[in-house]
């Protein structure tokens, strides 16, 4: 059935792609604030759940007729939205996209010479069109944690990596298949995970959620008779 990515993160494009998945691409644009006292377990939750609406509602407002470059083979589709955090070794400081040089080396330093953990919640979202209207009727989500050690980090490191212009649209402003590969000295738990989508762990929540469209299809069928 057809699968919509929800996410505007070439990363996660490029994963799936290399899985030789078939897909569609929309973005979403939502308020990604850490709530006050928001565990970084409740914050990507939460992210992955408005994501997955978000997409719905502008799927529904615009329909396929307005949205030329999706081709839905049928009024039901399975809905993937993603999002990925860095987490401190405190286990409640959530690292996320820098909002400018001064916050990357701020988070940068914190995780310098020390293992900080990369965070990646991942949502399927079952919908079908209802009449008029999208209603989703099945959801899971999973979350997948990946523990990441630096090497100390030097003033010059940092301004050079920040000049790159690589760390700005990451969470923990860097990318592990990018130039701070070299700052890595191991890690522990899924690669692709770090680079923003847990590839296998996604794989298996896509296969649940066209499990699950066949049930409810099976028994759609068996009560119309």
């Amino acid at each position: 059935m057809d699968i919509i990515l929800a996410s505007g993160s070439p990363r996660r494009r490029e994963l799936l792609t290399s899985a030789q998945l078939d897909f569609q691409v929309i973005s979403v644009d939502i308020d990604e604030s850490v709530l006050t006292d928001e565990s970084p377990q409740d914050y990507i939750q939460r992210m992955v759940a408005s994501k997955a609406d978000a997409a719905i509602k502008q799927l529904d407002l615009n329909d396929q007729h307005h949205q030329p470059e999706l081709y839905m083979s049928s009024d039901s589709f399975i809905m993937l939205t993603a999002d990925t955090i860095g987490v401190l070794p405190d286990g409640k400081t959530v690292l996320v996209k820098p909002e400018d040089r001064a916050h990357a080396y701020d988070m940068w330093q914190q995780m310098s010479d020390n293992t900080h953990q990369v965070w990646t919640a991942v949502q399927a979202t079952l919908v079908v069109r209802d009449h008029e209207s999208l209603v989703a009727t099945w959801q899971q989500q999973i979350i997948e944690r990946t523990a990441v050690s630096f090497v100390p980090l030097t003033l010059s490191m940092m301004s050079d990596y920040w000049d790159s212009g690589e760390p700005a649209d990451k969470a923990g402003a860097y990318g592990i298949q990018g130039l701070a590969a070299a700052w890595v000295t191991h890690i522990n738990g899924s690669y692709t995970n770090v680079v923003g989508l847990p590839l296998a762990q996604t794989l298996a929540l896509i296969n649940k959620a066209s499990t699950e469209y066949n049930r409810q299809s099976a028994r759609c069928l068996s009560a119309s008779h």
